[in-house]
């Protein structure tokens, strides 16, 4: 019986100092780089809704009708012929939810046109707009592309964070429900655990949309990593690119072949031909995809009107679909319930980083006052 406590003691021992060394972990972690990681979700909050916040901030742009096909091939030739030598990365054709074309531009300035005529509407950057302005600290930490490296830094930190708190909130048996329940009083034991309950509670969506913000920031990686995982077929590459021309294009028709392409799509956003590459890149949303904009490509020859390729992003293999689902998954654009549970995850570190730093200014001042 002696042998038996003696061999309990160092790996009660070895347990405790674990903990002491985890909680510590988990204390300065939250109390730094938990307050960034709180700022950037509470951005990912506002983001959530970015679409009925910019119909509310610009209800001039949701008054337009939807364009005829032949409009809609005019305005394009207008933006090939005005916008794309002036930085033009892509274009959204005008739908149900934004019916003007949304025009998107090197260094994040966005211009919006008449679904129509294509004349200008609305200019916005991060200089003059703030839900471009968060959306610029959301995705790189207003930093740039050095930007987007520190934040998947602080993704990996931020999971660290969370698992931790489980490890540390984690009852013994038959004590789940005792731990879940919060206290009012004394105010030591209110912030502990209202900070560990719902922390606890809200884990499973916390960590996944952590998760999947955090592998967006390695999105050639995490692409590579998922089809290897599921073995995934080899991609056929894309199309090669082509040569570049001077040639009037037909844009009715070009349109008209894209359709053709993949009957039963809505074709979203525009890669307009450039200097390097004389095809037209357009991409889809196919039935059944989660992604707004789609991930189905499709690549034409927009001189000789010829269809070089096109991929259904729905008949994709499974590590490709799981990648395809983390945009949607991060950013809620799979439906209100889901764009909902988004948005309260984004409440949540800061109300732990509240909570945390109540529970651990009590404590200490607790400490402070017993004799």
């Amino acid at each position: 019986m002696r042998d038996a406590v003696r061999q309990a003691v160092p790996v009660r021992s070895a347990a405790h100092g674990l903990r002491h060394w985890l909680r510590k972990l988990h204390l300065w972690l939250g109390l730094s780089l938990g307050t960034a990681y709180a700022l950037v979700a509470l951005s990912g909050s506002v983001l959530a809704l970015q679409g009925p916040w910019l119909r509310a901030a610009h209800p001039e742009l949701a008054r337009h009708t939807l364009p005829t096909p032949a409009q809609e091939a005019a305005v394009l030739g207008r933006i090939a012929r005005e916008w794309a030598p002036r930085g033009l990365r892509g274009a959204d054709l005008p739908d149900a939810d934004l019916p003007v074309w949304q025009l998107y531009f090197d260094g994040g300035a966005r211009r919006y046109l008449d679904p129509a005529s294509g004349e200008l509407l609305l200019t916005r950057s991060a200089g003059n707009d703030v839900l471009l302005a968060l959306r610029d600290w959301h995705t790189r930490l207003l930093a740039g592309h050095a930007g987007e490296t520190w934040l998947g830094v602080l993704g990996w930190s931020s999971l660290i964070l969370l698992v931790s708190g489980v490890v540390l909130w984690w009852p013994g048996r038959g004590r789940f429900l005792a731990h879940l329940k919060p206290h009012a009083q004394p105010p030591v034991r209110r912030w502990l655990t209202w900070h560990r309950s719902l922390g606890a509670l809200s884990l499973p969506l916390l960590l996944l949309v952590t998760l999947t913000g955090t592998s967006m920031c390695y999105h050639a990686g995490t692409r590579q990593a998922l089809q290897a995982l599921f073995a995934d077929a080899r991609e056929s590459p894309p199309p090669a690119p082509i040569g570049s021309r001077e040639d009037p294009i037909d844009w009715p028709a070009v349109l008209a072949a894209a359709r053709g392409a993949l009957p039963g799509a809505t074709l979203s956003r525009v890669t307009l031909p450039s200097e390097r590459d004389g095809r037209l890149v357009i991409r889809a949303h196919v039935p059944g995809e989660w992604n707004p904009t789609g991930r189905s490509m499709i690549w034409i020859d927009p001189y000789r009107v010829r269809v070089l390729g096109a991929v259904d992003a729905t008949g994709a293999d499974t590590g490709a679909q799981v990648n395809n689902a983390i945009y949607p998954l991060h950013a809620g654009t799979t439906g209100p319930v889901w764009r909902t549970l988004v948005f309260v995850s984004g409440l949540l570190p800061p109300f732990f980083l509240v909570t945390g730093f109540l529970f651990w200014r009590a404590r200490t001042r607790r400490r402070g006052a017993a004799p």
